[in-house]
């Protein structure tokens, strides 16, 4: 950021700088209800609050470090992706796994060819720089995908797809972004692909060993406060990708592994931790976009719209369908939801983010490679975004409602060798109308306390279960698994779950 004169920061420089980060960051809070209703991915309005921040606009701030903007969108794509590996249900990935590796590699390999062709032969771009710009917009972005597509009710296995896909592609495109960027030849393809390959065991390797050894420490040790739980989450995964970047693996692919582990294992103070993740996810999502919108010099974006339109174009009507088709058929997905999953390839912040690579590496037209970039990602989301919801109604792919999970938050009770559960049920639960006696808690678990209408009582074998009533059970260590999965056995498939294939029952004959 330049500046008319170098002195020291005063009181009055941070005041007026914390005055700043708090109207950008309720802006940001109020444009989230826009771009809910309207389905618009609200990095839109994020990366506009930036430009209007930048020198183009009204707060005329001059911003050009791109290693900088490098850097701390590195930074936050780590809080996102851990954000986005908590939330993300196993039983949802598990079937999509296979897919979803192969649209993150060889989806990922068409991607860039089709792409890269199209530049250098539609826009007249030299290979190098058709190469980058091919490889930098086929990763999609992993905050744009969590924010659309956890609004729309699709089948598990498109949004577990996508999912993953967004949280595997980052690691293949960063190294050919890398590569490609690097002075001198490219090296053999075959090269390519085993450096990828092993940074992404390596990668996997690290998540999967830190996400278990953070849930084993979680689990079994008490902290004396709810609040050092979230922060503890949080450490751990921010770990997992310094320690798999350290060993020359994908930290990217660590860190979401890494909290894909520790968000299925039911970790104490869940609840808590969750909104504490989430809030972090908002918060590093805000920052990175606007900064980039920074970095955005608008009046120099006028002669790269018409290239960036036309890649753009290529990207998405060619590109990434051929990579669907061919990676997604041999699994027999439905050309429907091949279809859907074409049309959800949203780009967002990581092809900003990999577009500073080039400028750092000090590639000629690297500026210019930004621009198209930055171009092509607003335009195609602002089309892609809205009209998301559109098209799997047409494609008949909307699913109804489920019957919404409990929440279930543990705290260890550590001198008593137990713990104590305390249970949410939901409105769209089928744990309403369930007595106490037909929740059938393995032996060492009991319903001690239930809160209706903020009033509390202790419950008889034959009280009825509501909408909106608080459970607290007390379970102890040996059975602690146990009930927590019966009570979320009992809110999915009512009184009868163990007999009607719903698991969970510990008793069931």
């Amino acid at each position: 950021m330049r500046q008319g004169r170098e002195r020291p920061l005063s009181v009055h420089d941070l005041n007026q700088l914390l005055l700043t980060c708090s109207l950008v960051l309720l802006a940001a809070v109020a444009a989230v209800r826009v771009s809910s209703r309207s389905g618009l991915p609200s990095l839109l309005v994020y990366l506009g609050i930036g430009v209007l921040m930048g020198q183009d606009g009204i707060g005329d701030i001059h911003f050009d470090d791109a290693e900088l903007t490098q850097v701390i969108g590195y930074a936050a794509l780590v809080v996102i992706l851990a954000e986005g590996g908590l939330s993300t249900k196993w039983k949802e990935i598990k079937p999509a796994l296979p897919a979803a590796t192969a649209l993150a590699l060889g989806g990922v390999a068409v991607s860039v060819g089709v792409t890269a062709a199209g530049a250098h032969y539609l826009t007249g771009l030299d290979w190098r720089q058709a190469l980058i710009i091919g490889a930098v917009v086929s990763s999609t972005d992993a905050a744009a995908v969590f924010s659309v597509l956890r609004r729309i009710p699709l089948p598990s296995r498109v949004t577990g797809t996508l999912e993953a896909e967004s949280g595997f592609n980052d690691a293949p495109v960063v190294i050919l972004v890398v590569s490609f960027s690097a002075a001198g030849p490219v090296e053999h393809w075959y090269v390519l692909v085993a450096e990828i390959a092993g940074e992404l065991a390596i990668g996997a390797a690290v998540g999967l060993a830190i996400g278990w050894l953070g849930t084993w420490g979680l689990r079994h040790v008490a902290l004396p406060a709810s609040g050092l739980y979230p922060i503890a989450v949080v450490a751990i995964a921010v770990a997992a990708y310094a320690v798999g970047a350290q060993a020359h693996g994908s930290g990217f692919l660590a860190v979401y592994l890494a909290s894909m582990v520790m968000g299925n294992a039911r970790l104490p103070h869940w609840p808590a931790t969750r909104g504490f993740a989430e809030g972090l996810g908002w918060i590093a999502q805000i920052g990175m976009f606007v900064l980039l919108g920074l970095l955005v010099t608008p009046h120099e974006l006028g002669d790269d719209i018409w290239p960036a339109l036309v890649i753009g174009l290529v990207l998405t009507m060619v590109a990434r369908p051929l990579s669907v088709v061919a990676c997604l058929t041999p699994f027999r997905v439905p050309w429907t939801e091949q279809a859907l999953m074409s049309w959800a390839g949203l780009r967002g912040a990581v092809p900003i983010i990999l577009a500073t690579i080039p400028m750092v590496s000090g590639v000629d037209g690297s500026r210019r490679i930004f621009n198209i970039v930055f171009v092509l990602v607003v335009v195609y989301t602002l089309i892609q975004g809205p009209t998301l919801p559109w098209l799997a109604r047409a494609l008949r792919l909307r699913t109804g409602s489920e019957a919404a999970d409990l929440g279930i938050e543990s705290a260890p009770l550590e001198r008593l060798r137990g713990h104590l559960l305390s249970v949410a049920i939901p409105p769209g639960s089928r744990m309403h109308g369930v007595e106490v006696s037909e929740l059938r808690l393995p032996a060492g678990a009991a319903v001690t306390l239930v809160v209706r209408d903020g009033k509390s009582f202790v419950p008889l074998p034959s009280t009825v279960l509501r909408r909106g009533d608080e459970l607290l059970v007390v379970a102890t260590d040996p059975v602690r698994d146990a009930a927590e999965r019966r009570l979320r056995a009992v809110g999915q498939g009512g009184k009868l779950a163990g007999w009607l294939g719903t698991g969970g029952n510990p008793d069931r004959p």
